[in-house]
Formats: structure tokens, sequence, C-alpha cells
């Protein structure tokens, strides 16, 4: 019931709309069981034009004892029963058809604009959530979430709830009139009433958990997608296709088998509720002719009567889908509602301070890091203790595991400190709000990140309002310009999904441009070269000297013509600082460093460095 209340909270905003579709759905269902309710002067007045008793329209209210006469609602110049009836059978239909129109606009428009806040919501909650969680959850899980779940959902809030108003209105007339009419044969009725109830709660309680494990294959899928779409270049070096087909067609078999759980559990519902009217029909055609063979009701009542039950039919027998629907819909809302709940590991304070700007030094005071990992905690750093002022340019080497990244990723608060503290001017990190904080942080990662949009949205990225000026200053310190001039719109240019339309060295090139415009205070490198051929690297090792200029950096190096123009280096080795000092203090130690530097000079042509760093200087040269 929880899940219900919170799925109707987002209804809220539209409780107008949804009230008025709900009084014109009334309506609709009080023009049908008027149809219903003219039968019987239909058989007794107009087809026996004998008969001229005036008042016909005249109608018993159920558990009240009153009779009401509906000759109001006819004109005065309408005398005779035909006439009559012809006037009200086209007027509620008229009327029937605009509400029926309008109110399941309304109902669809309150439903799916609930449902667009609520996936609006649900992806504000997922973006905001720490690093640590999309670690724990795939792409696949979180595309299913947001797409298909939220898709169950709609479905059940919009077109499924118009046709759910409208049979339950049709539901509460047509149930009036078989009273009216049938009186006490209209008790019968609720003979069958346990037995609808009891087995479309069982029915619904296994959809809702058939729907779960349906969703949840399907997200299988979209994993695999992901992976194998984003991944093709490696699907195909590696000549995997026939592997890769094989594991989504036994994924697409899970869900096959998933689905058909899911409707064999549905498919009760209907040759159910057929079985149960088929019974209760045939008991009251039985009482009906002792009624009519001792006058007790008219042919015309008892027609009418039999019609409402058969009508009722529809509206009982849709019921028990329609409880289905909701009841996917609550399955579905379990994992929504999981990932906007999920509680982050990293929380801003209340009443957090707002950093200004960066003016001094950022400190590390016995910083130690852990993370949970198949319910144990792994310990990646271990007394960490750094002071970096302002302007200094901070190597960071070590052998891969030493914890480099988790050192960097503490300072924009991608994960927080389980040991010890980070401070900014003085100021604690988890003091700080985390918008203020990672205002003055830039960061250039190993992976290359951009979007498939134009060239200039990828380098003012979180500035759609900066002036093209500053974009193309941003550029030609990056060294961009030029190559982004040649490309067929210029700044305007496409370049696909992650740049797949540039080269290695061009998007690096682009990604710095973006965090140069940035201008942050504070710089995290992770340096990215190996890939590229000697000239490229040249430009992109130019571009980092230009991005570096009056920042307070930290690289993780991996080349060490970087290392050397460091104001200062540390040796990471099993999550702890075992050297620091410049590259000739490092070398002398004959340590960590000295082995690292030895042991790339000796995998790395020699030739080809010198050449990348006469490259790099004649670049920069010509960039003066």
């Amino acid at each position: 019931m929880r899940r219900v209340w919170r799925l109707l909270h987002y209804i809220r905003p539209y409780a107008l709309y949804s009230l008025i579709s709900m009084v014109l759905m009334a309506i609709v269902g009080a023009m049908q069981a008027l149809r219903v309710f003219l039968v019987k002067p239909i058989f007794d007045k107009v087809l026996r034009p004998d008969d001229q008793s005036p008042n016909f329209l005249t109608f018993r209210v159920p558990f009240i004892e009153r009779t009401v006469d509906m000759h109001f609602l006819v004109p005065n110049h309408f005398h005779n029963a035909w006439s009559v009836v012809a006037y009200v059978l086209i007027t509620s239909a008229v009327l029937k058809s605009v509400c029926d129109y309008v109110g399941t606009y309304l109902v669809n428009y309150a439903g799916f604009g609930m449902i667009t806040d609520l996936r609006n919501d649900l992806y504000d909650a997922i973006l905001r959530r720490s690093v640590a969680f999309f670690q724990k959850h795939s792409t696949g899980v979180l595309l299913s979430t947001i797409i298909n779940d939220i898709e169950r959902v709609q479905l059940a809030m919009s077109s499924i709830m118009a046709d759910f108003l409208q049979q339950f209105f049709t539901f509460v007339f047509l149930l009036c009139v078989a009273i009216s009419y049938g009186r006490k044969m209209a008790w019968v009725l609720l003979l069958f009433l346990p037995v609808v109830v009891s087995s479309a709660r069982r029915i619904g309680k296994s959809v809702r958990t058939t729907t779960r494990k349906g969703q949840d294959k399907l997200a299988e899928i979209q994993n695999i997608l992901h992976e194998t779409i984003t991944g093709n270049g490696i699907v195909k070096a590696f000549g995997m296709e026939h592997w890769e087909t094989a594991r989504f067609r036994k994924a697409a078999g899970r869900l096959f088998h998933a689905n058909l759980r899911s409707v064999s559990v549905q498919a009760i519902s209907s040759p159910l509720m057929d079985a149960i009217g088929a019974v209760g029909i045939a008991l009251l055609l039985l009482l009906g002719r002792d009624r009519i063979l001792h006058n007790v009701m008219t042919t015309g009542s008892f027609i009418a009567f039999i019609m409402a039950v058969f009508m009722l039919y529809d509206p009982v027998r849709k019921f028990a889908l329609f409880y289905n629907s909701f009841q996917q819909a609550l399955g579905a809302s379990v994992e929504i509602f999981r990932f906007m709940d999920a509680e982050d590991d990293v929380i801003e304070k209340k009443r957090a301070f707002v950093l200004k700007g960066f003016k001094d030094s950022v400190r590390f005071e016995q910083v130690d890091f852990a993370y949970q990992s198949e319910g144990e905690m792994k310990q990646v750093l271990h007394g960490i203790d750094l002071d970096v002022q302002r302007g200094e340019v901070i190597a960071i080497v070590g052998p891969s595991g030493a914890g480099k990244s988790s050192l960097v990723n503490l300072i924009p608060r991608f994960f927080d400190v389980t040991g010890g503290r980070i401070t900014i001017d003085g100021h604690d990190l988890r003091d700080v709000t985390i918008a203020s904080l990672r205002k003055q942080i830039g960061k250039v990662t190993q992976e290359t990140i951009l979007f498939n949009d134009t060239v200039r949205n990828n380098i003012a990225y979180g500035q759609p309002d900066v002036p093209q000026s500053r974009v193309e200053e941003a550029a030609r310190m990056a060294l961009a310009h030029d190559f982004i001039l040649n490309m067929p719109e210029g700044y305007d240019t496409m370049i696909g999904e992650k740049g797949v339309r540039l080269s290695g060295g061009e998007r690096q090139r682009l990604a710095i441009a973006r965090a140069i415009l940035r201008n942050a205070p504070i710089l995290i490198l992770d340096e990215a070269t190996s890939a590229l051929d000697t000239e490229s690297e040249a430009f992109v090792q130019a571009a980092l000297s230009n991005l570096m200029q009056d920042r307070t950096v930290f690289v993780i190096a991996h080349r060490m013509s970087t290392v050397r123009k460091a104001t200062r280096t540390i040796v990471l080795e099993d999550g702890r600082i075992t050297e620091s000092g410049t590259h000739d203090e490092l070398m002398q130690l004959s340590g960590t460093y000295r082995r690292l530097y030895d042991l790339q000079f000796d995998a790395l042509d020699l030739e080809q460095l010198t050449a990348t760093d006469s490259a790099e200087a004649e670049v920069l040269e010509g960039n003066q």
C-alpha cells in the first residue's frame, strides 16, 4: 500500500483534471446504463401502442425505496412513447460520446503528466547518486528501470486508468438498474462476489511476482545490448559474434519463458470470469421464468434486468484484467522506488558551507579509504598525509592497483574517506556543499567522455550561454581550433556517440578545451597518451601544458616528461605514500620511483621519447 500511495502522490498536481475526468466518466457510465433502462419502456410501451399510460420513465432507486420520475429530462412537446424514447436514446448517445472523448483525454493527460514527473524524479535521483552506485548497478538495469518499468506504470495510470473509470461507473449504474428491475433476483449476484474477489487477489499477487521477474530478464537483455553495441570493436576484433549471439539468445529465451509464465497467470482471469458469469446467468434465467409466469415482473422488466446482468459481465471481466495491470505496475514500481530510496554513500550535510573559491591549499590528514566488495571491506588507502599548496603540480606514480585513482577521486567527493579528513582552505570537504566543491575542480580522464552533440556544445558543456569567442579561445589553447575549422560545419559539426567521428588525439584535445573553458582552479588529470602516435601525443602534451598553467594540478602520470615538470612527485604503493620529492631527489633514492623510471625507458624506444618531446616543444613554440 505504501507504493500505491507514493504513486498516487504524483497525481496531486493533476487532481483537478482527474476529478473532472471522473465526473465525465460517471456521466458516460450513467448514459450506458440509461440505454438498458430504456429496454423496459421499449418492450412494454413503444412496441405496445395500445398501452398509452403516461408515466413510463420512472426509476426506482435501490436501497432508499424511492421512485424518481425522469420525464423532466424530455421537452414537453414530446408526448408519445416512441418520440420520448427516441429523444432520450439520441441525446444520451451524443452526451456519452462527448463525455467519453473529453474524459479519456483528461485522464490520459493526468496519467502521462504524473508519469513524466515520476520519470524525471527517477532520472534526477539516479543522476545524483555517487560513483559507488553506478559501480553496483549495470547500465542495462538502470536503462530498463527508466524505460521499461516506467512504461508499465504509465500503461496502468493512463489508458488502463481511463478504461477502468469508464467501466467502474458503468458497473455502478448498471448494478442500480439491475437491482431496480430485478429486486430480489439481483441479490443472487452477491453469491458470486467472494469467488470473484478471492480469485482476482490470488491471480494479481502471482502477476506482480511474474512481472517483476520478466522486467529483470528484460534488463539483462538491455545490459547485453549495451555492452555489445558500445564494445562492438572488441567483439569483432576477437571474433566473438557467434558467442555474443548465443549469449543474447539465451537471455532472450529466459525472457521468453518469464513472459510465458506471466501470460499463463493472467490468462486465467477471463476463462474464470466466463465460467462464473455463465453459472450466474443460467440461475437468473431459471428464477426469471418463474417470476414472469406468476406476473411478478413484466417481460420488458426481465429483459432489461437480464441485459443489465449481461452488460455487468463485461466490467467484471475487465476488472480482473485491470487488477492484473495495476499489479504489474506495482511490480514494476518496486525497482523504481528502490533506486529512488537508495541511500547514497556521499551525503551533503544540512546547511553545508558554500565554498566561494580556492585560495590556499588542499590537505590530506591521515586519510584512509576502503570500499565494500562481496560483503567485505577492502582497504585501499592507509594514513595518507599530503599538503598541496595553490599552484603546485603534484605527480602521482605507482604500480597498478596502488590507489592512485582512488586518491584523486576523493578530492571531488566521488567517494568519502573512511578515516581522517581532506580539507580545502581549511574546510573539511564533508562540511561544504558538493556543488560548490566540484565547481572548483576540473577533470580530464584517461577515458575521454564526449557526447553525441556539436563540437561547440561539447566544449561548452554545462555552460550553454558562454560566448562563442570564449569557446574558440579555449579551443586555441587546446590546439583544437585548426582541426575544428577543417570539419564540415566547424563548431556546429556533430561528432557522434563518444566522439566516434574524431581521432583519439582530437577527442582528447576537445576534452582539454572543455576543462580550459571551465577554468577551475584545481585540475585532476589522468594522463592518457599511450594509444597516440608521436605527432598526436605532442599536440596533446602541448595542450595539457597550456591547461596546467596557473592551476593546482593532481596528475596521475604515465610519462616521465610530465613527472619532470611536476613541482613534487609522490609514489603510492599498496595505498601508502612511500616516496615524495622532486624528480632528481627521487632518482637519488634508488627506490620504487627509480625502478619505474628505468622500466619505462627500457620498455620504450628512447629515440621515440626524444622525438615526442622535441615535437611537443615545436608545437608549443608554433602556438606561441
